[in-house]
């Protein structure tokens, strides 16, 4: 009897093995796609309520994504905005409260800051950056410098797409370059170049985890669309056509780029991320508007709804929803712990300002992660400020960009409103200053703020 069960026990230990469920094999890491636009107003999709603009492929993208209403910009400058981005904190901490300069030479970012790349590229992501850069001018700063194994594009503020000179300020300088060494494209159209760029690394890096920073240059001024959407907008009053002909111009070569994932059988390995980098331009370059920023007042530059609301959308099929929309307070910043949680890898060991997102993007029933923002844009006395705790908003220092806008301008802005304070769940259009008459909240949220003074000036 014995020997009979000690010849059983191969037998038993077989059948264990076979019937016994095997661990789940952990799924693979995503590829990360971030598509960074310049200048784009609040509302300027059709999937945001645009009525006027034909924005196929971003709003194809919402329809099999996550689209946010209430996500907010690092900041309502480029530069600062994007050092936000790229480190998941408020930009003043980044090093980097307002535009770095656009002149060859000059740093820009610390380069003690951890990056989404340097990040993504320790857990064995090649990583790439392809367009705007705006965040320093020398080896140190640039791409390269900063965790990207790959770079194409211009390194300053903007650029002619096809001379790819920089004419804003003198002299007028070339701003072409390729992984630190600068190249020419005379003549071709760079929202083209930067198609085929993001085409070809996302091809050459298919079989393996890539993190892509696509930073398009557009709408950011000059408004060069194609002859195919001026055409298509001739009949709609400047400037809105000639801002209407490079969203769409945008929105094309969006498309191109996702259609390649979908060729590659990519789409459901790739988190895609799309959001503008602060509210449209009133400035003189771009014909004092053109863009729009909906019920919201202000644009890029000040720190009114305008400047800072922007639209966002988050895509990864078969993880995250569909269609859905997402009202929670975002920030910017939020981006880089939220594709550290979605990829699987560790953070960076400093204080970071963001807070993943992937709770409140795979349910709508879960609250955002901030119970309250600070955003400051330039440094000392004079720098704009805001912060934001529930429907609260107290602004320091406000400027008003808005702006020709439909409906007219808001009220302008006077000696008493140094300090701003609004309840945005009652006024979204940011018109009456409460400060008199809201003492307590007002003492609240400034007490928050010099907190962050403290914390960021010393």
């Amino acid at each position: 009897m014995f020997l009979t069960f000690r010849r059983s026990i191969p037998m038993i230990i077989a059948i264990v093995a076979i019937t016994a469920p095997c661990p789940a094999k952990e799924a693979p890491r995503p590829n990360v796609l971030i598509i960074y636009t310049d200048d784009q107003g609040s509302v300027d999709l059709n999937c945001y309520g645009a009525k006027d603009l034909i924005t196929p492929n971003l709003d194809k993208l919402a329809a099999r994504g996550v689209r946010f209403t209430q996500m907010y910009a690092p900041s309502a400058i480029c530069s600062a905005s994007r050092a936000g981005l790229n480190t998941g904190r408020i930009p003043p901490r980044a090093g980097v409260p307002g535009n770095v300069s656009s002149t060859r030479g000059v740093p820009g970012m610390p380069t003690e800051e951890v990056t989404i790349a340097e990040m993504l590229k320790a857990a064995g992501y090649t990583t790439g950056h392809v367009g705007k850069w705006h965040l320093g001018y020398t080896p140190e700063t640039m791409p390269n410098g900063q965790g990207f194994d790959y770079s194409f594009g211009h390194m300053g503020g903007c650029i002619d797409n096809y001379s790819h000179f920089f004419y804003w300020q003198g002299p007028n300088r070339h701003d072409l370059w390729r992984n630190g060494e600068e190249i020419w494209e005379d003549g071709r159209f760079f929202p083209d170049l930067m198609a085929e760029e993001c085409i070809e690394f996302i091809e050459k890096n298919k079989s393996q985890p890539f993190f892509l920073y696509w930073a398009i240059n557009v709408p950011h001024y000059p408004l060069q669309g194609t002859e195919k959407w001026r055409k298509a907008y001739r009949d709609m009053p400047a400037p809105r056509n000639m801002y209407a002909a490079f969203v769409s111009t945008m929105d094309e070569r969006i498309g191109w780029v996702l259609d390649k994932l979908d060729e590659l059988e990519l789409s459901d390995q790739t988190l895609v991320i799309f959001q503008s980098d602060h509210g449209h331009s009133t400035e003189d370059r771009t014909f004092g508007g053109g863009g729009s920023a909906g019920p919201y007042r202000g644009a890029k530059g000040c720190l009114f709804e305008g400047g800072l609301r922007i639209p966002s959308i988050v895509s990864l099929p078969g993880v995250i929803p569909q269609g859905e929309v997402r009202g929670q307070l975002a920030v910017g910043c939020d981006w880089m712990p939220t594709i550290g949680q979605f990829c699987r890898v560790s953070l960076p060991k400093r204080k970071l300002d963001g807070k993943s997102l992937h709770g409140v993007i795979l349910s709508p029933e879960a609250p955002s992660p901030h119970e309250q923002f600070y955003w400051q844009l330039g440094r000392g006395g004079g720098a704009q400020w805001v912060v934001r705790q529930g429907d609260w908003k107290l602004l320091g220092n406000p400027r008003d960009n808005s702006g020709p806008r439909v409906g007219g301008k808001p009220a302008n802005l006077g000696p008493d409103d140094k300090l701003f304070l609004v309840n945005l769940a009652e006024d979204i259009g940011e018109t009456t200053n409460l400060a008199k008459e809201q003492p307590e909240v007002l003492r609240r949220l400034k007490k928050i703020r010099d907190q962050y003074a403290q914390e960021i000036d010393g």
